[in-house]
């Protein structure tokens, strides 16, 4: 994955994407971002645990690390914050 970045944002699954070959989930999610910068719209990489996991960070603030994958928007990384801190962590292998 190339230019990498960290976002703090609301995160909200847009849509459900078709499964990968293999039968996995994917989902397009919007991270909302505060303070005037754009959104940030971004799939789940293909055939990955974050595909499963991704709904449970919906309607929550998030640290998520985006990056560009083939020309699209793909997350890396997602961590639920609450009041600043960490609670919980999934990584798409």
């Amino acid at each position: 994955m190339k230019n990498t970045r960290e976002v703090i944002a609301y995160l909200t699954v847009n849509k459900r994407m078709p499964s990968s070959v293999n039968g996995n989930p994917r989902y397009e999610v919007i991270l909302r971002t505060a303070g005037g910068l754009p959104d940030v719209i971004a799939r789940t990489p293909v055939d990955s645990s974050l595909g499963y996991s991704i709904t449970n960070h919906t309607g929550k603030t998030v640290r998520a690390t985006v990056g560009s994958h083939y020309n699209a928007t793909t997350l890396a990384n997602v961590v639920t914050l609450a009041h600043g801190n960490e609670v919980d962590e999934y990584t798409g292998a």
